[in-house]
């Protein structure tokens, strides 16, 4: 598959999903639409094949996937009732439930926990013969952060910030990840950051048609970073993860989580839940990215209420969900 490709595929599948919602529009419909990302990110991939096992699971279900800028914009369309159920970073669920945002100290509510799903890595992807071995190596180069308003754009900001890379050192520029890609193999940007789960589809394939390496997060930016931001994990990105990575490259992640509007069918959030973990290996065998979930990891490291749908299902198979912060 040739990065040019995947946006259009990307598309296709989504038109595809259309297609089976709008096949059983009608009375007493069961429809949800479904806040991803970015085409190219590990939501996109999650949300479609999440999407398309509920379907072939409960033909009574009705899915859209919408593309988005991302977490920061998942959360706002779910509070304000665009979309019924969302994924976004662990870090800025907490920020926006909270009204703890860099920017933006409104609190966004009205939404509430499904499951914590996966630790997404913080990926910093430059070419093999740029020159660039670390952050510092950064400075006075054009660099992607990601999306407008998307958990790249956050954790770039604050990983760039820790470094000493302030804004007038580094020429950031707000590009998706097909588009940063593709820019950064025809040299009109130095490297991009992309938080995901691993394996990135855009990073692998990027991979495949140049050569790219990744950088990884020293000791003491990672060590301060998660003294001030709870919320970031040490993280290691295995050798051979991608195309010419030979080595192990150590750096920073943070948990992605499912989403739900609070006044979302009870019955539906707890089928949806059941069928998450029913279905995991179906969605795994269906995404590039490594997903392993199991019910009591899916309490952890959530810091809102969970959804009643959801507590019902884990009240069933006797899951202790933490106390809520």
């Amino acid at each position: 598959m040739k990065l040019k490709k995947i946006k259009r595929l990307a598309a296709a599948g989504a038109a595809m999903l259309m297609t089976l919602s709008l096949a059983g529009c009608g009375a007493g419909s069961r429809s949800v639409k479904l806040g991803a990302a970015g085409v190219g990110g590990g939501y996109y991939a999650f949300s479609n094949a999440f999407a398309q096992m509920a379907v072939a699971a409960d033909e009574d279900l009705e899915f859209e996937v919408k593309a988005t800028a991302g977490s920061t914009a998942n959360i706002r369309l779910l509070s304000d009732g665009y979309i019924d159920m969302a994924i976004a970073q662990a870090d800025l669920v907490d920020a926006a439930y909270n009204g703890t945002g860099v920017t933006d100290k409104k609190r966004y509510r009205g939404y509430s926990a499904v499951a914590s799903l996966y630790t997404e890595a913080c990926q910093i992807v430059v070419r093999a013969d740029s020159g660039i071995d670390s952050l510092d190596d950064l400075q006075g180069k054009k660099v992607s952060v990601g999306e407008e308003e998307s958990g790249t754009q956050r954790n770039a900001e604050q990983i760039l910030k820790m470094t000493g890379l302030v804004e007038s050192l580094v020429d950031t520029v707000n590009l998706d990840y097909v588009d940063a890609a593709n820019e950064l193999k025809s040299g009109q940007i130095d490297a991009f950051f992309c938080t995901a789960g691993i394996q990135t589809s855009v990073i692998e394939e990027l991979s495949k048609e140049c050569d790219v390496k990744l950088i990884g997060i020293d000791d003491k930016c990672r060590d301060r970073l998660k003294s001030v931001y709870g919320f970031y994990t040490d993280y290691t990105i295995p050798a051979g993860t991608y195309e010419g990575q030979d080595q192990d490259v150590e750096t920073l992640g943070v948990r992605a989580v499912l989403l739900a509007r609070d006044d979302m069918d009870e019955e539906i959030v707890e089928e949806l839940t059941g069928l998450l973990f029913e279905h995991s290996q179906d969605i795994q065998y269906s995404i590039p990215l490594t997903f392993q979930i199991d019910e009591s990891e899916a309490v952890k490291n959530v810091t809102i209420p969970f959804h009643d749908g959801a507590k019902a299902y884990y009240q069933k198979k006797g899951i202790e969900i933490p106390a809520e912060q």
